[in-house]
């Protein structure tokens, strides 16, 4: 393995770096059940996206389901995350960390009495922003090329 190709060409470095404090508050859901968006692809310039997923107690959480284009990676800042790893359910909890590459099935949910906190991330980045915003209102007549769209399959759902 390399190093990736030289993306910056100046001397002297740039003042380019962003900060997000922990008090800025969620990008899409409720305070106690939603996701930040710490780095998107538009911020990464495409390298990655990275996201903190803040799930209240039952949750639940998607489907089984695979990317072809994009690996999500999963870990766990706080209470317990359910991930499923394609073969079982695994109880993941702080400092747990799964990986799951192109064509990898998972899944996660939180199915415990108390909240839970993850990381997720995507690589290479992905615009997953309006996916997160409007999965739960995507029409049924709509949604397999709203799903195409956003590189998400399901296998058992029609």
């Amino acid at each position: 393995m390399s190093y990736p190709d030289q993306v910056y060409f100046g001397e002297a470095g740039e003042v380019s770096a962003r900060f997000r404090s922990a008090s800025t508050p969620i990008d899409t859901g409720e305070p106690d059940n939603g996701i930040h968006y710490l780095a998107t692809t538009e911020t990464t310039r495409g390298e990655f996206g990275l996201y903190r997923v803040v799930m209240k107690p039952r949750a639940g959480g998607p489907a089984t389901h695979f990317h072809r284009r994009i690996s999500e990676s999963f870990f766990i800042l706080g209470g317990t995350v359910r991930l499923f790893n394609g073969d079982k359910w695994v109880e993941a909890e702080e400092g747990d960390f799964l990986h799951v590459p192109q064509g990898g099935l998972h899944a996660f949910r939180n199915d415990s009495d108390a909240p839970a906190d993850m990381l997720l991330l995507f690589t290479p980045g992905a615009p997953r922003e309006e996916y997160f915003e409007q999965i739960a209102h995507i029409a049924k007549e709509e949604r397999a090329s709203f799903l195409d769209k956003h590189d998400s399959y399901f296998p058992d759902q029609p």
